[in-house]
């Protein structure tokens, strides 16, 4: 007995489907401001310096910055801060005052 091997017919190509028009472009979305930018802008405003748990209070009021639901965001807050006025040193955009209180620079 012999063998045989299947022949492979070439595979048909598949029709390109009808091209669907593109969807419009969504409107852009304004960018969102981060914490830290939010933080620049009220103590911009403020009379004297401020804690973390007043400036997420003052950002969230204003409308400029929400936490997206974290339980410590001014322990949060509060290392940025520290940490940009460590990096940057003079070209920070905060400076320390006293424990725990921040000032625009």
């Amino acid at each position: 007995m012999s063998k045989s091997k299947k022949s492979k017919a070439p595979k048909a190509t598949a029709e390109k489907k009808d091209a669907k028009p593109k969807a419009e472009p969504k409107a852009k979305k304004p960018k969102k401001v981060s914490a830290l930018d939010a933080a620049v802008q009220v103590l911009a405003t403020a009379t004297e310096p401020m804690g973390c748990k007043a400036l997420v209070e003052a950002m969230a009021e204003k409308g400029l910055w929400k936490s997206p639901g974290g339980k410590t965001p001014h322990a949060t807050l509060y290392a940025a801060i520290t940490r940009e006025i460590s990096t940057k040193g003079k070209d920070a955009r905060f400076k320390k005052t006293e424990r725990g209180k921040f000032a625009a620079a």
